[in-house]
């Protein structure tokens, strides 16, 4: 990986060395601008595609931080540039991914932006970009749309972006942003990694009468404040487990616990509006797990329950407090 991040830095820096956007008002700026371009004027523009708003339009920054907005035309010829013998690969434009450093040709539009007529860039370069693109889409994926990182995924772009800045200060500063970047893929790679780890944030017990799966009053209000916690994180998961007494035949209690199970789960739904995605896979015990004396009354009311665990991701709250389980304080409903 890191050799090939390292092929994609250095084909960035040779480029940025020649990079020359045909354009009076391609002023430096400590912040990206977005150039406005002269309809109908011959342009061409080399840089790094940092945003894509769909598969016909896309955003290059060159190395003056400037931004221009590229509009693919169904005519507009894609492909990898082909070598001393010319020729090349035809790329579709759904193909192209942030990250990819390119040159464009075309004319200015009405809007301000770059109808392409020719975009080229590097097989190598192509390679990469996908590789890397491929790493962070499946993670973003998993996330709901409030919950993206969209800071995380543009912050890896930004420091692709400094590589090709750090050239006009020589190969010294350029090699020290490319080592940060490096260091920075290898930090969202080990986060990727934590998505699948969760841990327990809270755990809170609920109880049931004789033969029954009917939520009572107090039963409601540890499942409101169940609630109300998992609003306040990201990337939770409520993990639901249901049992029962030893009172009846063992096929009747396992049942019994699982509609004690599917009771908390159409509470939280139905009441708190929780994402059926945020619902682990319920199971009802039945009578095993007990965690009193079934031979006692108060043992039984105890064993009449479900168990609600809060988990979060670790790897989408990194900074997540793993908290003691509590017992609870009053088991004898």
């Amino acid at each position: 990986m890191f050799k090939k991040l390292s092929g994609l830095f250095l084909a960035v820096l040779i480029g940025a060395m020649g990079i020359i956007a045909q354009d009076t008002t391609t002023a430096t700026a400590p912040d990206a601008q977005l150039r406005s371009l002269t309809s109908g004027q011959k342009y061409k523009i080399k840089g790094v595609v940092v945003a894509k708003d769909d598969d016909s339009s896309f955003i290059i920054r060159d190395t003056t931080g400037v931004d221009t907005k590229v509009l693919v035309a169904p005519e507009s010829s894609i492909k990898t540039k082909g070598g001393f013998f010319g020729g090349g690969d035809k790329i579709a434009s759904n193909q192209i991914t942030r990250g990819l450093y390119m040159e464009v040709e075309g004319r200015g539009d009405g809007s301000g932006g770059l109808t392409a007529t020719k975009v080229r860039f590097d097989k190598d370069d192509f390679k990469v970009a996908q590789s890397i693109d491929s790493r962070m889409t499946p993670a973003e994926a998993r996330l709901t749309a409030s919950e993206q990182n969209a800071q995380r995924v543009s912050g890896q772009i930004d420091e692709l972006m400094a590589i090709s800045n750090a050239a006009r200060g020589g190969a010294k500063a350029a090699q020290d942003t490319a080592d940060a970047a490096v260091a920075g893929v290898n930090a969202t790679n080990e986060r990727i990694s934590a998505l699948d780890d969760y841990v327990v944030q809270t755990t809170e017990t609920v109880n049931f009468k004789v033969n029954s799966a009917v939520l009572s009053p107090d039963a409601k209000s540890r499942l409101d404040a169940v609630a109300t916690s998992a609003m306040t994180l990201k990337g939770y998961v409520i993990e639901i487990t249901g049992f029962a007494s030893a009172e009846g035949g063992t096929a009747k209690n396992k049942a019994l616990s699982q509609r004690r199970a599917t009771a908390v789960i159409n509470y939280l739904v139905e009441t708190h509006n929780v994402p059926l995605r945020r619902i682990g896979q319920s199971y009802g015990f039945g009578e095993l797990q007990a965690i009193a004396d079934n031979t006692t009354r108060e043992g039984r009311e105890q064993n009449r329950r479900v168990e609600v665990k809060l988990l979060v991701s670790r790897g989408v709250n990194q900074n997540v407090e793993v908290r003691p389980t509590a017992e609870s304080t009053d088991n004898g409903n």
